[in-house]
């Protein structure tokens, strides 16, 4: 099997912090640029699995490079360059504390909660009488609190101001960025084949700008229906084919993990890996339409330190 990076420990030139989160290592250069390493690691529901997927972090580095390029017209981002395949290189931006989720379908954890009986999420009010993987009249925006560790909560957009989470100023600058990516990332997935039902965007500021930050559309952001057969299976209450972590999620589910005391995370077989690693190969494939090329992965940590210098001594010409 592959050989996956589950850490890192890096000392660049001029390096001022390391943030270990859950699947990215962040490090800081001086005070105006970061360095943002994908990792192998894999997590589900806020818990970091035992083991790495293999080519995983290639996978979502690279897609979440694609619609950064892809959006770059719509809101400014972060990146400035991408040295290797498991690693970004950008500008450093002061993040918000919050999460912009965004709905186009009633399902994972909206539908769990809708089906106990929560009639509004996030302050957003929710119709009577929908089914699972049904389509909102227009998406909702259902933004979360950006937790250090732990889980993440729920909020409204009048709590997050309120609180002065966010400006009022800056949240409608937010809502109008997350509304038109969600767009743009629905068009671009319907010419795959593809629906986007649900993902995040996280922003930061910088100089006083508004930016993009982190990954975007990838599968740990994003959740995805294959549009062929969508309405059919929709219509007889079957689960829909879909391209996310989702599967991972429902593996564990079905193992008796769902990340709670006293819950013990299942084996992680060779063979697991492989299909989960797999997965993220195909979803890369459908989501950009491109062929997945599998970067040399013997030696990792020294293709990403050559590589990261090199970037770093161009941008500090």
């Amino acid at each position: 099997m592959a050989t996956a990076l589950v850490n890192t420990d890096f000392h660049f030139p001029n390096q001022t912090a390391v943030y270990h989160g859950k699947v990215r290592d962040v490090y800081s250069i001086g005070s105006d640029t970061l360095v943002m390493i994908a990792t192998d690691r894999i997590s589900a529901f806020d818990v970091i699995l035992p083991k790495g997927i293999p080519y995983k972090g290639q996978v979502l580095n690279e897609i979440a490079t694609y619609f950064l390029d892809s959006t770059a017209d719509i809101v400014p981002n972060w990146k400035l360059a991408t040295p290797d395949p498991m690693v970004a290189v950008g500008i450093r931006c002061e993040g918000f504390r919050v999460e912009m989720i965004i709905r186009g379908y009633l399902t994972g954890s909206a539908w769990r909660e809708y089906q106990a009986g929560c009639r509004e999420l996030c302050g957003v009010k929710l119709p009577d009488g929908m089914r699972e993987n049904e389509r909102f009249p227009e998406p909702i925006i259902t933004p979360t609190t950006k937790a250090d560790a732990g889980h993440d909560e729920n909020i409204s957009r009048e709590e997050i101001i309120a609180q002065g989470i966010v400006s009022a100023e800056d949240y409608a600058v937010m809502e109008d960025y997350t509304r038109r990516l969600f767009e743009r990332g629905s068009k671009m997935a319907a010419e795959k084949g593809l629906i986007l039902v649900d993902t995040k965007y996280e922003f930061g500021k910088h100089d006083g700008k508004v930016y993009l930050i982190d990954e975007i559309h990838t599968p740990d952001s994003s959740r995805y229906f294959y549009a062929d057969g969508y309405q059919e299976r929709f219509e007889k209450g079957e689960p829909q084919r879909q391209l996310s972590k989702e599967f991972v999620r429902q593996w564990l589910i079905d193992h008796g993990f769902m990340g709670r005391e006293g819950q013990q995370v299942p084996e992680m077989t060779d063979e697991f890996i492989q299909m989960v690693s797999d997965r993220y190969i195909e979803l890369y494939e459908r989501v950009t339409g491109q062929t997945f090329v599998k970067a040399d992965e013997a030696d990792l940590t020294d293709r990403i330190a050559v590589n990261v210098l090199d970037c770093l001594q161009n941008i500090n010409k």
